[in-house]
């Protein structure tokens, strides 16, 4: 942001701070490598001075690809992408930058204050934008409202006006996260590492790594064969093991009760029957006060609102802190701000398209579950197939994972394995697919880790 002045109103700088970062870089001179104290935090595009932002452009590039950062090397690395015009130039900007540089163990404070001027520069460049768009936004409020809040949440996230970034510095990030993912598979026994969170279920997590931030995971199944306890019990199993973050679950078909009675009957190994009912043994009540005392101290939050749309959806996440994971149950039940005029698959291909944007900008994944059509009960072989989504070929695009669950048992009444459930990962962007083998408690709606012996079918 060169301009001094927009639309009448002084954007907020402070070009003291800006040099003092700079200055604190050049007279370090290498030796106490300062700019690793502020290079996760502070980026170019935070500088308001377009000078000052390709000087740091060039130390932050050069730092991440391990170059030794003296003065010479900075200076020279400038010339070259034409950010001077000729040696003395540089030479003078480099002398006054460090002339008036403080102690070089401020630079952090000096960070924060560009930082902070950077977001207020912001807020008023959004600020605009919202009252331009409302104004266009004429016929659609619910429109304007979405992107208003999107415009405020990314400058929360700090993503506020991400510019093109030449691919040297990406490239240099990745060479070092895959550094780090090397030692720890070493440490790890050559074993892969998951990258993303653990659902609870290890055959599952082998295949898929863990759900992973910004990734769509949608799970499918004919009814009965449990997605909806399986998605809870991840739900359970990530608030434990993770609890600073926040699991939200939006429940279009069951109400929150309903989900509390499924997830205490999980945790309590109490029958659904008997939570239904009422018929509960003397002798269960300190399992389910036990169940009951776990649960309501998880990071769970549950909505049950019906027939929501992702818009709505995506305006209540923005207002979590610390958003871990979001399940959605399910797609079939959601609806679009926009009329289809009853065309439902161009209404789920929108729904679908509009679920992986929301888990790239909250960077969380988002797990939806999904119906099948009757297509699989048709076959032989009822194992179901990406075909089988229903409404629209979109859901398998647009998703980076599809699971698929299935039991023979429930066709079979003759199978031996009764207790297996099947998860097909049938789509996977950033790894295997493949079948991995859970147990299914139907009793207690719980999906567990269990070694099955394996007969002629599977």
């Amino acid at each position: 942001m060169s301009a001094a002045d927009f639309e009448g109103i002084n954007l907020p700088c402070n070009i003291g701070a800006e040099r003092s970062v700079l200055g604190c870089v050049f007279a370090d001179n290498a030796r106490k490598g300062v700019l690793g104290e502020v290079i996760s935090s502070l980026r170019a595009e935070h500088f308001y001075l377009e000078l000052h932002a390709g000087i740091y452009s060039v130390m932050a590039r050069l730092y991440l690809s391990g170059t030794r950062l003296d003065t010479v090397v900075i200076l020279n690395e400038c010339l070259r992408e034409g950010i001077f015009a000729d040696e003395a130039e540089a030479a003078e900007c480099a002398k006054e930058l460090m002339d008036d540089a403080p102690s070089s163990s401020a630079i952090a404070a000096y960070a924060k204050i560009v930082i902070e001027k950077y977001m207020l520069r912001s807020l008023i460049l959004a600020a605009n934008d919202i009252i331009r768009n409302a104004s266009s936004e004429t016929d659609d409020a619910e429109k304007a409202l979405d992107f208003a809040e999107r415009r405020i949440y990314e400058i929360r996230q700090g993503e506020e006006d991400r510019s093109l970034t030449h691919i040297s510095g990406v490239v240099f990030e990745r060479i070092k996260d895959l550094t780090e993912l090397a030692k720890e598979a070493a440490r790890n026994n050559g074993k892969p590492v998951l990258r993303g969170m653990e659902t609870g279920f290890t055959e599952v997590d082998r295949k898929i790594l863990g759900l992973k931030a910004s990734e769509l995971l949608i799970i499918g199944a004919r009814p009965g064969m449990g997605k909806t306890s399986f998605a809870m019990n991840i739900a359970a199993n990530i608030a434990k093991k993770y609890r600073d973050k926040a699991v939200c679950v939006f429940s279009l078909e069951m109400s929150k009760e309903e989900i509390v009675s499924r997830m205490l009957s999980s945790e309590a190994l109490i029958t659904s029957e008997a939570m239904t009912t009422g018929c509960v043994a003397n002798e269960q009540w300190g399992s389910i006060t036990e169940a009951a005392d776990i649960l309501s101290q998880l990071p769970i939050y549950i909505d049950d609102t019906p027939a929501c749309s992702v818009t709505s959806i995506k305006s209540k996440l923005r207002r979590m802190k610390n958003l871990g994971l979001v399940i959605v149950d399910h797609l079939n039940l959601m609806t679009s701000i926009n009329d289809y005029h009853g065309n439902r698959v161009a209404e789920i291909s929108e729904i679908t398209r509009e679920f992986k944007v929301l888990a790239k900008e909250l960077n969380v994944p988002v797990v939806v579950l999904s119906q099948l059509s009757r297509g699989s009960e048709k076959r032989e072989d009822k194992r179901p197939l990406l075909s089988d989504l229903r409404d629209s070929g979109s859901i398998e695009q647009d998703a980076d994972v599809v699971m698929f669950l299935h039991r023979n048992s429930y066709y079979d009444k003759t199978d031996p394995n009764k207790e297996l459930c099947e998860c097909n990962v049938a789509k996977n962007r950033h790894g295997e697919t493949g079948v991995a083998r859970i147990g299914w408690k139907g009793e207690y709606t719980k999906f567990v880790n269990v070694e099955f012996k394996q007969t002629e079918n599977y």
